[in-house]
C-alpha cells in the first residue's frame, strides 16, 4: 500500500503542477466571481468569457482538458448537492413534468438538432444525432443563481433544476447508444431496451444507496463522519453505476435526493444539516467555478470560427426543439388535463422563461471533448458543440432575468 503511494519525481512534479493549477484556477475563479456580483452578471458567464480571453491571448498555453476531470471530478459533487438541496415536496409537484423533460424531451430535442443539422449542413444523420444527444443537456446554474435573486416562484426553480439533473443522466445514456450507432454496433431496439435498463437501473442503485447512507448517518453522532460518508456517497454511487456501465449520474441524483429528503425525515441532527448545507454549498461554488473556467479554456476561436454557419444552424435548432418540447410536449397536455381532469397547469409565463432558461454547460463541453480521436468530423463536431454552448450562456444566461421582469414572475415566490 505504501509502495503504491509512494511517488516517482516525475510523478511528484505532476502532482506539484496540478495543485498549482488548482490554486491558480481558484484564485481566478474568486476574482471573478467577485467582479461578476459586483456588475450582476452570472459569475458562471463571467468565468466562461475569462477563460476564452485566456485561450485567446495565449494560445500557445493551450489547456488540455480531459472529459473524466469534468465526468467523474466536477459532476457528480455538482448534481449531488443540487439533488441534495432540493425541495422535495416541490418535486413531487413537478415530478410528471420533470420526466416528460428529462425522458421524451431529450429524444425530441436531440432529433430536431440532427434533422436540421442533416438538412443544412450535409452532416451525416448519425453523426448529427450525436451533436444533439450531447447538446440536449442543459445547464441551470446561471438562470437559478437569477431565479434567486428575482425570488421566482420555488417551484418553477425546482423544475428547471430537476429537468438539467435529470436529463443530464438521460442525454449521457442517449450520446453513447448514438456513439455506438454510428460504427453500427448497435441497432434501434438495442438502443430503446438499453436505455430503459439503463435508466431503471441506475435509479435503483442510487436509490439503494441513498437509503444505505441515510439509515447510517442517523446512528453517527459526529458531523466529521456525517459529512465523510456524504462524500462517499456523492461520489462511490457515481463510480460503482460507471462501473457496471450504467448512468453514474442519475444513480447519483437519486441517491443525494434520498439522502436529503428520506435522511432528513428520520432524525438527521439540525448540527448534520447545518454542517451538510454549509459544506455542499462551499463545495459546489468550488466545482461550478472550476467547470465554467474550464469551458472557456477547452473553446478556441479558430474551431468557432471554422464552424460558424453550422452553429449558426444549431442554435436554430435548439431553439426550434427547445420550442416543441416546452410549448407542445409539456405545455399543451398539461393544459388538456386541466381542463379535462381538473389538473394544475402550467402557467404560460412559466412556459415563456422555461423555453429560455434551457441553457447548454459543462457535460455538453465534456461530452464533445470525450469523442474518439477517429469520429468522423470531429472537428467539426466539438465546434458546433461549443459554439452552442457560448451563445446560450452569453445570450441566453443573460438575459433570462429581463425575461422574467418582463412576465412578471419577479418576487412571486416572496409573495
Amino acid at each position: 500500500m505504501l509502495t503504491a503511494l509512494a511517488a516517482t519525481p516525475d510523478q511528484g512534479g505532476a502532482v506539484l503542477i496540478a495543485v498549482e493549477s488548482f490554486a491558480i484556477l481558484l484564485g481566478i475563479a474568486a476574482l471573478v466571481a467577485l467582479v461578476a456580483r459586483r456588475i450582476n452578471l452570472p459569475y458562471s458567464v463571467a468565468l466562461v468569457l475569462v477563460g476564452l480571453a485566456v485561450s485567446v491571448v495565449t494560445p500557445a498555453a493551450s489547456v488540455q482538458i480531459s472529459p473524466q476531470l469534468v465526468l467523474v471530478v466536477l459532476l457528480p459533487g455538482l448534481v449531488f448537492e443540487a439533488a441534495y438541496q432540493m425541495d422535495v415536496r416541490e418535486l413531487r409537484r413537478s415530478f410528471g413534468w420533470v420526466v416528460v423533460l428529462a425522458a421524451p424531451g431529450v429524444l425530441v430535442s436531440a432529433a430536431i438538432v440532427a434533422i436540421v443539422l442533416h438538412a443544412a449542413t450535409g452532416l451525416p444523420l448519425e453523426v448529427a444525432f450525436v451533436v444533439g444527444a450531447i447538446v440536449s443537456a442543459t445547464d441551470p446554474v446561471a438562470v437559478v443563481a437569477t431565479f434567486r435573486r428575482l425570488r421566482t416562484p420555488a417551484r418553477l426553480t425546482t423544475l428547471v433544476e430537476a429537468e438539467s439533473l435529470f436529463n443530464d443522466g438521460t442525454a449521457i445514456v442517449v450520446f453513447f447508444i448514438a456513439l455506438n450507432a454510428v460504427s453500427g454496433s448497435v441497432t434501434l431496439a438495442d438502443g430503446v431496451v438499453g436505455f430503459a435498463v439503463t435508466v431503471i437501473a441506475s435509479a435503483v442503485i442510487g436509490g439503494v444507496a441513498g437509503l444505505v447512507a441515510s439509515r447510517v448517518i442517523v446512528r453517527v453522532d459526529d458531523h466529521l463522519i456525517e459529512l465523510t460518508i456524504s462524500v462517499v456517497l456523492a461520489y462511490g454511487t457515481y463510480l460503482v453505476a460507471d462501473e457496471l456501465h450504467l448512468s453514474g449520474i442519475i444513480a447519483t441524483v437519486v441517491a443525494g435526493a434520498m439522502f436529503g429528503s428520506y435522511g432528513r425525515q428520520i432524525g438527521m441532527s439540525k448540527r448534520t444539516e447545518e454542517a451538510l448545507d454549509l459544506v455542499w454549498e462551499f463545495i459546489a461554488f468550488i466545482l461550478n467555478a472550476i467547470a465554467f473556467l474550464l469551458i472557456g479554456l477547452a473553446m478556441h476561436v479558430s474551431d468557432l470560427s471554422a464552424a460558424l454557419p453550422a452553429i449558426a444552424w444549431g442554435v436554430v435548432a435548439i431553439l426550434v426543439g427547445r420550442a416543441l418540447v416546452i410549448y407542445g410536449l409539456l405545455g399543451l397536455p398539461a393544459r388538456l388535463a386541466h381542463t379535462t381532469a381538473g389538473t394544475a397547469a402550467i402557467p404560460r409565463r412559466w412556459l415563456h422563461v422555461l423555453f429560455w432558461a434551457g441553457l447548454r454547460g459543462a457535460v455538453a463541453v465534456a461530452l464533445a471533448l470525450s469523442l474518439p480521436l477517429d469520429f468522423p468530423q470531429r472537428g467539426l463536431v466539438q465546434g458546433i458543440v461549443f459554439g452552442i454552448v457560448l451563445f446560450t450562456l452569453l445570450v441566453q444566461g443573460t438575459t433570462t432575468g429581463i425575461l422574467v421582469r418582463g412576465t412578471g414572475l419577479q418576487d412571486d415566490g416572496a409573495r
